[in-house]
């Protein structure tokens, strides 16, 4: 559970590989999502709000997570900073994105991330993310790296097609998901996963998402 805790500075929904764009100017957003995932594996509630201000977007990760009949609430900041091609249409982006998290029940060592997301755009309705970084686990501090690879793909302006294999904590995950678009702000995400740990046996996890994006002013 603490390995898990330590990742929360993703801002890609669910999914685990990160994309490179930020909010608009003056725009806001939510996500939140429930699923069961992981080796253990976990499950867990999320809800996470941020907003654009000046040239970075400034969120907030809160996380329920239960395993085994242990319980969890965490929480804690995120940054994330567009720093190359900002535009929507732009062929090549790329960002940095931070963020620590704290047990709020138990206290202790805080745990943290910093990836680097890359996207290309091949294309108008095909995009490939990557990302490289290190998580921090929650508690004791332990370093690990963390990389993977997606390509998301869009059927039309209400269904995109996700794909993803990523590496955290020692552990490989693939995914596959969709996102569908209910109206130009509202989304929903469904995906189901599969994580191996080394030498271990892969479980399956599934998790359903909403994300709503709004203007602040």
């Amino acid at each position: 559970m603490c390995t898990l805790a330590s990742t929360g500075a993703r801002a890609a929904g669910h999914f685990d590989v990160d994309d490179a764009g930020t909010l608009d100017p003056g725009q806001c957003q939510y996500e939140t999502w429930w699923g069961r995932t992981g080796v253990e594996p976990v499950t867990g509630f999320h809800i996470g709000p941020s907003c654009r201000v000046g040239p970075v977007e400034l969120g907030l990760n809160v996380d329920r997570l239960s395993v085994q009949g242990v319980h969890s609430i965490t929480a804690g900041p995120q940054l994330k900073w567009t720093f190359l091609g900002q535009a929507a249409d732009a062929p090549l982006s790329a960002a940095v994105s931070m963020g620590t998290v704290s047990d709020l029940r138990r206290g202790g060592r805080m745990g943290g991330q910093f990836v680097v997301p890359v996207t290309w755009r091949l294309a108008a309705n095909l995009q490939i993310h990557a990302n490289l970084g290190a998580d921090w686990a929650l508690g004791t501090g332990l370093r690990t790296p963390r990389g993977g690879l997606a390509a998301e793909w869009a059927l039309d302006d209400a269904v995109s097609v996700i794909a993803e294999r990523n590496r955290a904590s020692g552990a490989w995950t693939s995914r596959i998901g969709g996102r569908f678009s209910l109206t130009p702000l509202i989304s929903v995400d469904i995906s189901a996963s599969r994580t191996r740990p080394p030498g271990g046996r892969g479980v399956t996890g599934f998790v359903v998402g909403l994300n709503h994006e709004f203007t602040w002013k």
